[in-house]
């Protein structure tokens, strides 16, 4: 009677301080050993295998796009089964003196009902330790439905916020975003001007994803609306061209170039940190020599002279070597595939497809031979 009372109070108080430091909570919890993150390393790891198996990119990102929204569906059904557990394993512990002498699966129909308040009435409590833990479980199983409920448009407004800025990158630095097509877009006379206030508004952006992907990390699983973009690309694409402004000293917008470079970079650091996934410096380089050199050649033809020194190249290399690992780690743990510096080949824009024109060919500019995302 002691153990099973022990350990349904155990189990309640557990599920409590879980919901509270993932919903109530504004600020990163640094213990390991979660409920809440088991849960989301059991169901990640096998669905993200599952993925993996699967050839066709749009199939795969489909799927991997319902992971987000469905671990959090399944996280309240997770949360409210033991709930409804412990307070199953409190009642049989408060039921010991019962005249009835009910079995515990009784016990814990009589937990479930009573949780999500139906009240139905076939079975009913005998004791007055019986009749508290009705109170109290209804009670909390209200407040704790309807704090779930209210979580959702928390959840949604975040994502939503975090995907417009991902979308108006679009016409800025390509589909996907790379740092060579968003500094060549800005070569023109007083494009340096905007290229600064594009700086400034993703230092805030990425300040918001910070926030917003530390208090809520579900988030983080919930793949944008193109399957060559994400909220992880984007944050590549705007560092590399940072990186490569803080290269070259002349640069007139050399002070929020460093300034947006510290807000990414402290953004992918720490999401790192919260996702447990440490740096890496294996696999493929992604700025190779003779991409770096064809990057150059475009910039400067475009109008924007780059320094290609050793000094420069090494201090690119330092640049990189400081948040590279950081993005390769937080890319494998997502299954998110990073940019490159520079597209081998020039891909339509977004914002110029759709699958209207790719079919009929309704507009020249989306022609069936420039892949689409629709």
């Amino acid at each position: 009677m002691i153990l099973s009372c022990a350990a349904g109070l155990f189990l309640v108080l557990a599920i409590l301080l879980e919901a509270f430091e993932t919903i109530v909570l504004p600020r990163r919890v640094s213990r390991r050993l979660r409920i809440t993150v088991l849960f989301y390393r059991v169901t990640w790891r096998p669905w993200r295998a599952s993925a993996r198996l699967m050839s066709r990119k749009k199939l795969r990102e489909s799927f991997l796009g319902y992971y987000g929204p469905l671990s959090l569906l399944l996280l309240f059904v997770f949360w409210a089964t033991l709930l409804v557990i412990g307070f199953g394993l409190i009642f049989s512990s408060a039921a010991y003196s019962d005249p009835t002498h009910p079995r515990f699966q009784t016990c814990l129909y009589l937990s479930g009902t009573t949780f999500f308040t139906l009240g139905i009435g076939d079975v009913t409590p005998h004791t007055q330790l019986e009749r508290v833990m009705i109170v109290v479980e209804s009670g909390l199983g209200f407040g704790f439905l309807a704090l779930m409920l209210s979580y959702l448009p928390v959840i949604y407004q975040a994502f939503s916020r975090r995907e417009v800025n991902i979308v108006m990158l679009d016409a800025r630095a390509g589909s996907p975003p790379t740092a060579a097509e968003l500094l060549r877009r800005h070569s023109g006379p007083g494009e340096l001007d905007a290229l600064e206030v594009l700086f400034r508004e993703w230092e805030h952006w990425s300040a918001e994803i910070l926030e917003s992907h530390i208090s809520y990390p579900v988030v983080s699983y919930f793949r944008s609306q193109h399957n060559n973009e994400s909220w992880l690309g984007a944050l590549t694409a705007i560092l590399d061209a940072t990186a490569l402004i803080l290269t070259d000293g002349s640069s007139p917008c050399q002070r929020q170039a460093k300034l947006t470079f510290a807000m990414c970079r402290h953004t992918v650091v720490d999401l790192a940190q919260i996702f447990y996934a440490a740096p890496r410096n294996t696999g493929p380089d992604r700025l190779p020599p003779e991409d770096l050199q064809r990057m150059r050649k475009q910039l400067t033809d475009a109008g924007l002279g780059f320094l290609d020194t050793p000094e420069s190249n090494a201090k690119l290399d330092k640049l990189r070597h400081m948040y590279e690992p950081y993005l390769k780690a937080l890319a494998a743990h997502l299954y998110v595939e990073l940019p490159p510096w520079i597209l081998a080949k020039e891909v339509a824009d977004n914002w110029r497809t759709s699958a209207w024109g790719r079919i009929s060919g309704f507009s020249p500019l989306e022609k069936a031979s420039s892949a689409d995302d629709h």
